[in-house]
């Protein structure tokens, strides 16, 4: 299940939630209660993985390329769409 949220038109705040994010707002951090969030220690971002449920969507595009990539491309078997999606995403990855 996909869903969007338009950030630029949230539900309003309940009344509830005004009073309470005004009453955190005066806190100092030191006050503030966090004591049912547990600490993260080093053991957790030794195993921590990124984006490990990311699955960025497709979208379709017409791309122009020579004719002898595209037998290339092709003549390692089906799925040539997804081979030119793995080697874009290596150069833009060795881009950043």
């Amino acid at each position: 299940m996909k869903r969007e949220v338009d950030l630029a038109n949230l539900p309003p705040l309940t009344a509830a939630q005004k009073a309470e994010l005004a009453a955190l707002s005066v806190l100092p951090d030191s006050q503030i209660d966090h004591s049912d969030i547990s600490p993260l220690m080093d053991e957790f971002w030794k195993q921590a993985a990124r984006n490990l449920f990311y699955k960025p969507t497709k979208q379709a595009i017409t791309v122009r390329v020579d004719a002898d990539v595209l037998m290339w491309l092709k003549g390692h078997g089906k799925d040539y769409q997804t081979r030119i999606n793995a080697i874009l995403r290596q150069a833009m990855l060795r881009s950043l």
